[in-house]
């Protein structure tokens, strides 16, 4: 069996992430595949969940690794507030389906709709790691969805038990009780790992291993998530506490490292054995009315929560992405549904229908997170600025105001030039008039810009743009059209300089190439070297360099590469001249390098 899981997961993930659809479908495909309704790998993938479902409590733990006490009370907002109405919302809406359109009692469609307004906090959290979203505003607030989720499940049980045929026996103080317990394990735990965590690794890192370290870390994390089961909340919100109560830590970095394999590797299980559990027979058997419970899901909670989100001070976008990550049904539901099958509320055959729901709803949401919000996120035209350029004088025009034609300029301005500054990016040239900078609005490849910026009296265009191409297209242009100005370029690459020779540009200059060699000139002074040595080096590897490229220039990129293919320093002659400090502006040349 542990062939298969291992053999479907590098068989599926690959081919899921190539098509741009992520690793979680290539997971749940995997254990659809393995699971009863085909290869039948297990006939108990619950069983594989149970020990899968680690991978979500070592994920929530490394989550809380990353947000300090004082990052979790800024969004306490949203968690507490946001949060709790999207379930009481969502589950409200959802409900409505299986009351009117199946025809179930109110108990029973309140609790399939309070468990389907839950989300799979390990799909998403996997989307948003997958996709680096965690500090974006939109992921900031699914993650404070989450969390209020996990600490839900604890009431949401409790209401089960109350609309149970015995809830009617359970008194107010066994409800505060149980409660009571939950407040009072969750500031144990608190308290707890303040005073002790702390010290304790700190011991261990210095009479213990790495084994050692690492034992610590899944006994802290395991130890917290046993104490929340014991009351009713969820493993993977003790595992979150402790992670936040590990953020400050000298030794956060460690444990993430020491956790991170166990992580990835059961996340990956748990997915698969989700899959594993779709009861594909049953859908069959009840198709539309499965289908007709994803849409309803699926349309209820992105609206939802898309509005939520926006009363809440979201923006479209964050309230589009945050809609669709949520809109899914999740893992607690799984735990709801069992514990109102197991207490009376509804009968085994519905809480399957509902669990089938759940993982179908599941399926789709890569999809959607995918393909959806290019289609509902429109991107606001910019307003471009109408630019007057009666006022430009100069005899240096420089295209291009980023970060290196930032630095360009700067030289220019020092040694009493006025260059002409030209940017077709509306959000630069404001910046930059906000700190007192002349930058024009327009755009470089068009020959009226140029001309009505004084392309055609300057002395010189250093044409400062990225990408390269751009660079190219731009220099093409200036060749043609503006002879009488020296053309300099900012080139990406060798490939990229030689492409420019071949456009006849008076000069080109690598865009990392000397700060590459300043690095590499520090690194060995730091390593020892005199500084004259390092210098020595330096002067070799540019002239090395500039004759490599002076050869390419007239054999081809291909050329070249035998001849110069090492850097031998002794014998060596240092050049008498043509050589320069890198902190001091090069003198111009035909092929300077």
């Amino acid at each position: 069996m542990i062939i298969a899981l291992l053999a479907g997961a590098v068989i599926f993930v690959p081919v899921f992430k190539r098509l741009g659809l992520g690793a979680v479908l290539g997971y749940l495909c995997a254990g659809v595949v393995l699971g009863p309704s085909f290869l039948s790998v297990s006939e108990e993938p619950e069983a594989i969940m149970e020990v899968a479902e680690l991978g979500v409590v070592f994920l929530l733990f490394l989550i809380g690794l990353e947000l300090n006490p004082h990052r979790l009370w800024l969004m306490r907002r949203d968690i507490f507030g946001l949060g709790a109405l999207q379930v009481v919302v969502c589950g409200g809406l959802i409900m409505l389906y299986p009351l009117f359109v199946t025809g179930r009692s109110w108990e029973t469609a309140l609790v399939a709709g309070l468990g389907l307004a839950l989300s799979s906090t390990a799909l998403v959290m996997q989307l948003i790691e997958e996709r680096g979203s965690m500090r974006l505003p939109y992921g900031q607030k699914t993650f404070a969805v989450l969390l209020m989720q996990d600490i839900a499940i604890v009431p949401l049980l409790v209401v089960v038990t109350l609309l149970s045929p015995g809830g009617d026996n359970m008194d107010g103080a066994s409800v505060f009780l149980d409660l009571a317990l939950a407040v009072g394990a969750v500031a144990a735990i608190v308290v707890i790992g303040h005073n002790l965590l702390s010290p304790m690794f700190r011991i261990l890192a210095r009479f213990g291993g790495t084994e050692i370290m690492t034992a610590a870390a899944l006994l802290v994390v395991i130890a917290a998530g046993t104490a929340m089961v014991a009351v009713g909340l969820s493993m993977a919100m003790g595992a979150f506490i402790a992670g936040v109560l590990l953020a400050e830590s000298n030794y956060r970095h460690e444990l993430e490292a020491d956790i991170e394999p166990f992580r990835g590797l059961l996340l990956g299980l748990f997915f698969v054995s989700v899959g594993m559990s779709l009861d594909l027979p049953l859908i069959a058997q009840n198709l539309l009315l499965v289908l007709g419970g994803v849409a309803c899901i699926l349309v209820a909670k992105s609206v939802a929560v898309y509005g939520l989100v926006r009363v809440f001070g979201g923006d479209h976008m964050t309230g589009v992405k945050t809609g669709l990550l949520l809109s899914q049904g999740g893992e607690f539901g799984f735990v709801l549904f069992t514990s109102a099958a197991t207490q009376g509320v509804m009968t085994a055959e519905v809480a399957g229908l509902l669990s089938a729901t759940v993982i179908l709803s599941m399926v789709t949401t890569p999809f959607l997170v995918r393909y959806l919000p290019p289609l509902l996120i429109r991107a606001r035209p910019k307003p471009e600025p109408t630019e007057d350029y009666s006022d430009a004088q100069g005899d240096v025009l420089v295209i291009g105001f980023g970060r290196y034609g930032q630095i360009v300029s700067q030289m220019l301005l020092a040694a009493g030039f006025r260059p002409i500054l030209l940017d077709n990016d509306v959000e630069r040239v404001t910046e930059a008039r906000r700190f007192g900078s002349r930058v024009y609005y327009g755009d470089g490849s068009r020959l009226d810009v140029l001309r009505a910026a004084g392309a055609g009296k300057a002395a010189l265009i250093a044409v400062c743009t990225a990408p390269k191409e751009r660079t190219s297209a731009i220099v093409d242009l200036l060749r043609h059209e503006f002879p009488q100005a020296r053309i300099f370029a900012r080139a990406y690459d060798r490939r990229h300089a030689l492409n420019l020779f071949a456009l006849n540009v008076d000069y080109q200059r690598r865009e990392t190439f000397d700060s590459a060699l300043r690095f590499g000139r520090d690194a060995l002074v730091a390593l020892g070297k005199e500084p004259g040595d390092a210098k020595d080096a330096e002067i070799l590897v540019r002239k090395r360099d500039r004759e490599r490229l002076e050869y390419q220039r007239i054999e081809g990129l291909a050329e070249g590469h035998a001849k110069w293919r090492e850097v031998t320093p002794e014998p060596y002659m240092p050049p008498i001249e043509d050589e320069v400090d890198d902190d001091e502006p090069p003198a111009p040349r035909k092929a300077a390098e």
